[in-house]
């Protein structure tokens, strides 16, 4: 039988040889007080076999699953709490109410749990289990609005508004960050991502991937690069059909990408099982993107992709691949994922300027 060797791209050294005493010490991790703080320490790792265009250029993956809670929306929810704490909107014994089918009803959840309010999150029967389990498992308690309600509100998510609104009418010391998170989570991303990525980079990458259905990321990290590093080019990317054309259109983006669903799939399970990265859908959106962005630059860039979330909780979708072959998604193999980035094509680009935005 022949035997498999290690593919290491660093100096291996057997166990049975003993570590140096003169090498290097790891550096002291940083404390903090409480799980706010925590928050946004998340590794940036280096891409090197998703795909051949990792040797040409330096594609780094920010793993924004590796909050404590699995995604960037819990920065969302930190930023917005001590914002209303700040405010005296949300005050000691107080309720957190708000309307959620995913990853921001985790993180309001999990920051309620921590700093003691009690929390109800409006789901509607779509949302899936494993989602619905995090919630609960946090202590938060939940409001599930029917599928009938969608026709009297008009859909799903104006219905579970209308919910989140009669609940708070309903309580006292209140407060639902419905019309802030609008406004205030692009400064969030501000003082957390944009100035994690200028540390991490000592400055800026070339290019910066993210998601497109995450606007307040978009409208947050663009304009403060943009603002001291001009040649920073903002790459958008979602998965087609799960995105409006209107959030296509962000002023700060140089391109956009739709995505198709089992393209975005495919690249899922090849980060899985080249890089050893489990993440969520949106991120297969985001590899295909920057990898088509990375074939058509004639000199090497160093890219930064921006991971929304990590990959258990679709463990029973995207990752089975029974719920694949119902659904009719095949798994692309390798040429084929190879030769679908290599053809596609934004749906837009633009000239990005520090004042803004020109056609």
């Amino acid at each position: 039988m022949k035997e498999l060797q290690p593919d290491l791209n660093f100096p291996y050294r057997p166990l049975s040889q003993p570590i140096p005493w003169d090498s290097p010490q790891p550096e002291k991790p940083e404390l903090a007080e409480d799980l706010s703080d925590a928050i946004g320490k998340v590794p940036i790792i280096r891409l090197n076999r998703v795909d051949p265009l990792c040797q040409k250029h330096e594609l780094y993956m920010k793993l924004e699953a590796c909050n404590p809670g699995g995604s960037i929306k819990e920065k969302n929810a930190v930023y917005l709490v001590k914002e209303a704490e700040e405010q005296g909107l949300l005050r000691c014994g107080g309720t957190i109410i708000a309307s959620s089918t995913g990853n921001f009803g985790i993180g309001l959840a999990m920051v309620g749990a921590s700093r003691g309010y009690r929390v109800i999150i409006v789901i509607d029967q779509n949302t899936a289990v494993p989602v619905r389990r995090m919630i609960q498992a946090f202590g938060a308690e939940l409001v599930v609005v029917p599928f009938s309600e969608a026709h009297r509100y008009g859909s799903l998510s104006r219905a579970r508004m209308a919910r989140t609104q009669q609940l708070a009418a309903e309580n006292s010391n209140v407060w639902c960050p419905i019309h802030s998170a609008s406004l205030s989570t692009p400064h969030g991303h501000v003082i957390s991502t944009a100035q994690e990525i200028e540390v991490a980079f000592q400055g800026a990458p070339d290019v910066i991937v993210l998601e497109i259905n995450e606007p307040n990321e978009i409208d947050g990290i663009a304009p403060f690069f943009l603002s001291r590093y001009p040649s920073t080019r903002f790459v958008g990317a979602g998965v087609a059909g799960a995105v409006t054309s209107s959030t296509f259109a962000s002023k700060f983006l140089h391109s956009a990408y739709s995505i198709p669903e089992e393209l975005a799939i495919s690249l899922c399970h090849s980060l899985s099982r080249k890089e050893g990265l489990l993440l969520g859908g949106s991120t297969g959106a985001v590899v295909a993107a920057a990898m088509s962005f990375a074939a058509n630059e004639s000199e090497g860039q160093t890219i930064l992709l921006i991971n929304p979330d990590r990959g258990d909780r679709y463990l029973d979708t995207i990752y089975n691949l029974d719920w694949l072959a119902s659904h009719g998604l095949p798994l692309l193999s390798d040429p084929e994922l190879e030769l679908a980035v290599h053809h596609l094509a934004p749906i837009f680009s633009n000239h990005v300027t520090k004042a803004g935005f020109e056609q």
